[in-house]
């Protein structure tokens, strides 16, 4: 082989290492991103409430405990005054179960961290799930809710179950809100929210798309989870009645790999319009 058939294989393995490696590379970029959700029925004691929202992490093979633990890191350091958490905590085996919730336990916020299940904890097992929620300090509201409390005014927290794996109640989320209250509702699937018809619900949080995990030039994401296709695939929404976030996701499934897509930490506050 000659000197210069040398450097040009070579040239070529890196390249196709660089074009293999940059989405797997990507799947570990995760970020900040920050947005403001104007809200016209907001108790104006929670005007410029701070939340932070993640979902998937998918604890595994693909995504340890390291990357967990930075996530966290980065939820904390914002000192939000509340932390939500979407579901799929794991991927493939209820072994990860146990490990992650210990992770997610030392995330910290003075109105607490909140959070629901998802399809995959659903799928692989939901009593676990909801038993190492509760022992590390994280409040379930699968099909249920917490009442916030804010000088003179009060906002219903509420959650339900997935909806594909799951039964989500949504009248039992809301029990004890009258008609002049107003609710955050927290959700895996934001295909939920297309069916969501109840005026006290003025804003759902959801995961579950990972973003489509690659959005490809001029086409967007090719394939989205999701009967609705691009409309519930990332940010900001809007459902027949209500506003609709969703987040592109902490971990990824099989393939663990994103394009144009960074996993995040969702930075939201909340504005009374």
């Amino acid at each position: 082989m000659t000197r210069r058939k040398f450097f040009q294989r070579m040239a070529g393995a890196a390249f196709l290492a660089g074009t293999a490696g940059w989405p797997l590379w990507q799947a570990r970029g995760l970020i900040v991103s920050t947005m403001t959700i104007p809200l016209a029925r907001l108790p104006r004691s929670f005007n410029g409430l701070r939340i932070a929202f993640f979902s998937d992490t998918h604890h595994g093979i693909f995504f340890p405990l390291s990357y967990i633990e930075e996530a966290v890191r980065l939820a904390n350091e914002l000192q939000p005054d509340l932390i939500l958490l979407g579901g799929d905590y794991v991927y493939h085996s209820a072994a990860y179960i146990a490990p992650v919730m210990a992770v997610l336990g030392k995330l910290q916020a003075p109105l607490g961290v909140y959070a629901v299940r998802g399809n995959h904890d659903n799928r692989i097992n939901p009593t676990l799930t909801s038993r190492e929620l509760l022992r590390n300090g994280i409040h379930e509201i699968t099909n249920g809710g917490i009442w916030l409390e804010r000088g003179s005014d009060r906002l219903r927290l509420c959650g339900v179950d997935d909806v594909c794996t799951g039964s989500p109640n949504l009248v039992k989320a809301l029990e004890g809100t009258s008609g002049y209250e107003t609710a955050l509702l927290l959700t895996h699937n934001p295909d939920f929210m297309e069916f969501v018809r109840d005026p006290r619900v003025i804003l759902g949080l959801c995961g579950h798309t990972h973003g489509g995990q690659v959005r490809l030039p001029l086409i967007g994401p090719p394939i989205i989870p999701s009967a609705f296709g691009q409309k519930y695939a990332y940010g900001l929404a809007q459902a027949p009645t209500v506003r609709v976030f969703v987040t592109s996701g902490v971990g990824a499934i099989f393939p663990p790999i994103r394009f144009d897509c960074p996993p995040e930490i969702a930075h939201l506050t909340l504005r009374a319009a």
